[in-house]
């Protein structure tokens, strides 16, 4: 789950890691009002969406007037935000966070995330922020700091003078850094985040480390733990059909391809995108039916599939285990009753009740149905079907 600039940094707060002042608005009046309680004579207006690049889409903008914020609120709030990290349909704009200016003397990036490799957090610092951590990643990888906190031990201050020695930063300046990255450190454990990313991170001209921008996303799975977190979420940031497939129980995310996905656990599923790669095909989709998949709830997966314009067939790929086959036959012909199936259905069942599976199927006479018999030939079956 991932939140927004404005709560983020509700959060570093709580946690004394610097930020500027600011308050989020939904109207051009409320942020004007905003403006005139935090002081001043310059301020931000930042667009507020779940989705990086925000600056070079237009949503963040320097207002020298309090006139000045209310024209750009008025300009940035509804407006359909499009950047590198929203795909071409980007993001409709319901809300704007009003900061305080800034001094910046210099920009860094600074991060958090999972190393799955070494199976600890591990932290990163850049001299290049405000830049494209992907981009420097890419072209410049050795201007990106990385150190591994082992979670035994914590965050302690060698990690942070690693960084900070590889920053380049001043004597006079690495207690303060230190003590920024080890308040950070303490969000990411503290709050079970996946990811936290500052860019930038400033140090104003008084030398004073800020976070100048806040992004966070955390563990679905810890949420029970952090009931402040989820009153946060913001559905309407969200995938409206994963949204749906979550409350009925279904792992689902969308994606750009036309050959839709309905498979029992999430390695199998993962399997078969692949193998439609590998056959030429695009998956339109991740969906895991589980291991305790009902007739009911096939029925909900095709029927959140076909929300999907761009599929043009589904693949059906159930190894029955715990699930059983029998079982989701029936599913996929109650999903025909019920969901208007208009695309051909490639189905390949193997394991508990195969058998049965293929009688019931064989036997409803429903010519869009079509068996496969295994996997790689359900995978060029529905890639084929796809075009």
């Amino acid at each position: 789950m991932n939140i927004h600039e404005y709560q983020a940094k509700e959060i570093f707060r709580q946690y004394n890691v610097p930020v500027p002042g600011g308050q989020v608005a939904f109207s051009p009046d409320e942020a004007v009002e905003a403006a005139r309680s935090l002081g001043g004579k310059l301020w931000v207006v930042k667009a507020q969406i779940h989705a990086g690049g925000r600056g070079l889409g237009g949503g963040v903008k320097l207002a020298k007037s309090l006139d000045e914020v209310r024209e750009l609120a008025d300009q940035i709030l509804g407006m359909t935000l499009v950047t590198h990290q929203t795909g071409p349909e980007g993001k409709v704009v319901h809300k704007v966070y009003i900061e305080e200016g800034a001094d910046i003397a210099k920009e860094y990036y600074l991060g958090m995330l999972l190393d799955r490799a070494a199976e600890m957090p591990v932290m990163m610092a850049s001299t290049e922020g405000g830049m494209e951590i992907e981009k420097v990643a890419e072209e410049t990888p050795e201007k990106i700091v990385k150190v591994n906190i082992d979670p035994a031990i914590g965050f302690q201050g060698f990690h942070g003078r690693q960084l900070a020695f590889g920053l380049g930063l001043a004597k006079e300046e690495i207690g303060p850094f230190i003590k920024f990255a080890k308040a950070l450190y303490d969000v990411y454990m503290d709050k079970d985040a996946e990811m936290i990313e500052i860019n930038p991170l400033i140090k104003t001209g008084d030398g004073k480390f800020l976070a100048l921008d806040a992004k966070m996303g955390f563990d679905d799975n810890a949420l029970g733990r952090h009931p402040d977190i989820l009153e946060m979420r913001d559905l309407t940031e969200e995938e409206p059909t994963e949204v749906e497939a979550k409350e009925h129980g279904l792992s689902y995310i969308k994606l750009d391809g036309n050959v839709g996905c309905m498979v029992n656990g999430a390695g199998l599923a993962m399997a078969t995108m692949d193998i439609i790669k590998h056959e030429g095909g695009e998956p339109a989709n991740f969906l895991d039916v589980g291991g305790g998949a009902n007739p009911e709830t096939v029925a909900k997966g095709f029927e959140i599939i076909l929300k999907d314009p761009n599929v043009k067939a589904i693949f059906v790929n159930i190894f029955g285990g715990i699930v059983r086959c029998d079982r989701v036959a029936n599913g996929i012909l109650e999903a025909t009753k019920i969901t208007d199936v208009n695309v051909p259905v490639i189905v390949r069942l193997d394991g508990t009740n195969a058998t049965e599976a293929a009688e019931i199927l064989n036997n409803a006479g429903i010519k869009n149905i079509i068996a496969a018999e295994d996997l790689a030939d359900g995978a060029k079956k529905a890639v084929e079907a796809a075009k």
